[in-house]
């Protein structure tokens, strides 16, 4: 008898959809939490222990906003500590510059968390990056303090890697930026020359340049992103799409002189990987679709470039991602797939 129900329980049957992930989504958020800790340790390397204040503040901030958001919405209170707020707080304090002063990642993060995701309806919900609209209400609000203040450690040299003294608090793209407006024809190739050098590019691959907190070294973004979209944490199809539009047009600009650097300096440059691997991925603000991923990323592309090329910034990941997270839903809408037996005319209906 006994081992009759035995059997029975191996054949449990259970409504669709019959579908199993790996991980929960708690888990999924800590294992990013993790991923993200190698470029905490390279911003504490390179610009000092205020780093690590910058971020726990941050973080500590978003925490408390989602638990007083949940409390003031009557919601459970538990979900506070499912990871989503944490990575909010990093990647807010992760585009903060190493000398902001501390009540900043506290109006950035409680702007992200209760603005932008609480009233929306929480984890889930929210149509923009948490993180990414809390730098750019940052941005708006503060912009001489959030484009200043590069540093530094002491013994790696100046801030854009350039040993000129007219670019020494500029971070690489605003030398860039500021090539634009050099009369002095000389200063301006010597300067595209340094630009454009390996050893440039060296510093920009290990992070020897000046930058906000967390997009210096893209060895310490790259390895752990390659992980997660190994374990399938994170969909590549993003990424991909999202650098390779940036190395294909900053290319066709290279070689129409449109723009004085390389591809590969774009490439390493900046927020770009920072922006494409770890915030363009979210789940909530990005396409669930195979081709509206394709088309999320190519739109990521296609605004930084004309942003670095022609806009009034020297960066432009931060407002690409925040864009395309806005199409979305429309992105969605039309690349849809085809329900198996479903015509075409009647799904135009639809």
């Amino acid at each position: 008898m006994n081992s009759e129900v035995k059997d029975t329980r191996k054949f449990l049957v259970t409504p669709s959809p019959h579908l199993k992930a790996p991980f929960n989504v708690k888990m999924v958020m800590y294992i990013v939490v993790i991923a993200l800790l190698p470029a905490l340790g390279g911003a504490i390397h390179f610009f000092g222990f205020y780093s690590l204040w910058l971020v726990l503040v941050s973080v500590a901030t978003a925490v408390l906003a989602e638990f007083l958001a949940n409390l003031a919405f009557k919601r459970p209170l538990e979900t506070c500590l499912d990871g989503s707020a944490i990575i909010t707080g990093m990647l807010l304090a992760y585009n903060l510059p190493p000398t902001a002063p501390l009540w900043m990642p506290v109006v950035g993060s409680a702007f992200a968390i209760i603005i932008v995701k609480a009233l929306f309806g929480g984890l889930g919900h929210n149509f923009l990056n948490p993180a990414l609209a809390g730098r750019a209400f940052l941005m708006a609000s503060w912009p001489g303090k959030m484009t200043s203040g590069w540093i530094l450690r002491e013994g790696l040299g100046t801030t854009s890697g350039i040993q000129v003294d007219v670019f020494s608090g500029a971070t690489p793209l605003g030398v860039v930026q500021k090539l634009k407006d050099i009369s002095d024809s000389a200063l301006a190739e010597t300067t595209k020359s340094a630009l454009n050098d390996p050893s440039m590019l060296k510093s920009l691959f290990f992070g020897n340049v000046g930058g906000v907190l967390g997009e210096t070294s893209v060895l310490l973004l790259l390895i752990p992103a390659i992980i997660l979209i190994a374990i399938r944490v994170i969909d590549w199809r993003i990424p991909l799409a999202y650098l390779g539009t940036v190395a294909l047009g900053t290319l066709i600009a290279w070689l129409f002189k449109a723009t004085p650097v390389t591809p590969i300096f774009h490439l390493l440059s900046g927020g770009l990987m920072l922006g494409a691997l770890f915030m363009a991925t979210d789940y909530a603000t990005t396409p669930v679709t195979p081709l509206g991923l394709w088309i999320f990323g190519i739109g990521c592309g296609v605004l930084t470039v004309l942003i670095r090329l022609w806009g009034g910034y020297p960066e432009g990941v931060s407002y690409s991602i925040l864009l395309m997270n806005v199409v979305t839903p429309f992105i969605d809408r039309y690349t849809r797939p085809r329900i198996l037996g479903e015509s075409a005319a009647k799904k135009e209906r639809k």
